[in-house]
């Protein structure tokens, strides 16, 4: 059975001290089938993993919700946090351009709930002034006590700009980048952290090089997702590349990539000696399975499977909470609703009528009466218990600026085509 999470505010201390270390113990092997090798899964070993130091910040239990980009706005947040352990849940990407413009989606996606323990944001920009000055601003308004950069997005309107996981080619770019916003965080006890990828593609890899940068320039730790750009969301992360990471860094590695249930958590620790997890594309539709990770975490062998009934108890949570997050525009928070909807719905025998009727929701009201058309005895269906979900669409071209992989660094020419002005940058 599924519990429901508290909805009561959390305290907002974000330094928390003495906490002490966890030992994860995962299950002993099952039968099951290691999703890398398709060999039986070893029997498994403890794994000791102890409270990540970020500056002034403590993070108990290293669990990162890893920000995406229309997902991770802080209703969802909230939903991740009340089941899960005192991690990091990120916000989604902010795009510097927007934020010093003053967009009113960025200022909007800036916004954090009062229970959040601590506000973590993420910005991506490409010219480093800037980013600077986002950073400026994240600083002098107080709204966030951690900011992430993004250097790790593999969408192609990203990296034709030169943006997300194509930067960490430029090392000038990238190097002056996070120094500027290191410059502006660091007096305000802000840590700085990066998430970055393997590179752009296996001819052209750049994580080794990256992480040494970002730790020299003051970022407090790196998050890898461990596949290239033009791997994209394909096949299966190399978990190898974390550990390379993870053993040529003094900061704290976050290893990425295909965490689908608490056990993946469990077994890329032990496998890696990674410091911490982020979990992405795993927990869309399953909030709880932060619920799991922290049990896994704790040595605690129950797994949580809702049936229907409280899958739709937390669907109507998420439209409350998006209702307030658009400042009481059912209408919007209902239309940001369908994406998860379809995560939340996956799998379960509810007919294609029921999902379009979901999907032509303007209201509370509406969504409320398809609810009550679901039979809420239905169980949690079993062929999608820690699967993969999301996108999984396999390699794909790379898109970048022209020439880019002529030089690790920019000539000025280069510098004044990426920097112009760029509307799309200023907006969502």
């Amino acid at each position: 059975m599924l519990t429901a999470p508290p909805t009561g505010a959390k305290e907002t201390e974000t330094n928390v001290t003495d906490t002490p270390e966890t030992v994860i113990t995962a299950p002993h092997e099952t039968g099951n089938l290691d999703p890398r090798t398709d060999a039986p899964a070893r029997a498994a070993e403890p794994v000791h993993i102890a409270p990540v130091k970020l500056g002034n910040i403590t993070v108990p239990t290293p669990v990162v919700l890893s920000p995406m980009a229309g997902v991770t706005n802080w209703p969802f947040r909230v939903i991740c946090e009340e089941y899960g352990p005192d991690g990091l849940y990120v916000a989604e990407m902010i795009t510097a351009r927007a934020l010093v413009a003053r967009n009113p989606k960025a200022l909007r996606l800036c916004h954090f709930a009062p229970s959040e323990k601590i506000r973590s944001l993420q910005l991506y920009g490409v010219n480093p002034s800037i980013t600077e000055q986002a950073a400026k601003i994240v600083v002098d308004e107080g709204m966030a006590d951690h900011v992430d950069l993004n250097f790790g997005c593999p969408v192609p309107k990203v990296t034709r700009r030169g943006g997300g996981s194509a930067l960490p080619w430029k090392t000038d770019i990238f190097t002056e980048l996070i120094q500027r916003v290191v410059a502006v965080c660091e007096p305000a006890g802000i840590p700085v952290t990066a998430k970055i990828r393997v590179g752009i593609d296996h001819a052209h890899e750049t994580f080794l090089e990256a992480g040494h940068i970002a730790q020299e320039e003051g970022c407090r730790a790196v998050t890898l997702h461990a596949r290239t750009t033009a791997e994209y969301y394909g096949g299966h992360s190399d978990w190898s590349r974390i550990g390379e990471l993870k053993s040529s860094l003094d900061i704290p590695v976050f290893g990425n990539g295909d965490i689908w249930g608490a056990e993946d958590a469990l077994e890329m620790v032990r496998e890696t000696g990674c410091d911490g997890v982020a979990i992405g594309r795993g927990c869309q539709g399953r909030p709880w399975l932060f619920a799991n990770i922290k049990n896994a975490f704790a040595g605690n062998p129950e797994r949580l499977n809702p049936n229907l009934g409280e899958v739709c108890r937390v669907i109507h949570r998420h439209a409350e909470l998006l209702t307030e997050f658009y400042e009481g525009d059912e209408m919007m928070a209902v239309h940001d609703l369908r994406k998860h909807i379809a995560w939340y719905l996956k799998g379960f025998p509810v007919g294609g009528s029921t999902r379009k009727a979901f999907m032509e929701c303007e209201s509370l009201a509406d969504v409320d009466r398809e609810i009550g058309r679901l039979d809420p005895t239905i169980e949690y269906p079993p062929r999608v218990v820690d699967k993969p979900r999301g996108r999984v669409r396999f390699a794909k071209k790379v898109h970048l600026p022209y020439g880019w992989l002529d030089s690790r660094t920019t000539t000025h020419e280069e510098r004044e085509a990426l920097f112009g002005d760029d509307p799309m940058d200023a907006s969502y």
